[in-house]
């Protein structure tokens, strides 16, 4: 992955080193002054969602995606997992149990697929 590179130019150091500091600024800034910073509770409770969105962003265009197009049939193993999944996180409420049963519906059917 890294053959190609260089690494006795300067400005491949001098663009690691920018990349470093833009990081480290970006992800330090709430650290540095987030105690003095107070965030209105309307935006602080919009912001509780923000990770189960995220998530959703990631894994709905894969469970629903097949190539290009909407795959919303039984044949979909992924979206029958999730379905299961989501039924199991509403029953039980513990976010670990629901990804390990999920994984493991998902196996299951994938073998049953494979064997018929």
């Amino acid at each position: 992955m890294f053959d190609g590179i260089d690494w006795g130019r300067a400005d491949v150091w001098i663009a690691i080193a920018v990349l470093v500091v833009a990081t480290a600024a970006t992800r330090s800034t709430f650290w540095l002054i987030g105690h003095h910073i107070t965030i209105p509770r309307r935006v602080g409770e919009m912001l509780r969602y923000a990770p189960a969105c995220a998530l959703a962003a990631i894994i709905a265009p894969d469970m629903l995606m097949e190539g290009q197009q909407v795959h919303f049939e039984l044949s979909n193993l992924k979206l029958l997992s999730g379905i299961a999944a989501t039924l199991f996180f509403v029953i039980r409420r513990n976010m670990l149990q629901t990804i390990v049963f999920g994984m493991l519906v998902f196996t299951g059917l994938r073998l049953l697929h494979v064997f018929q």
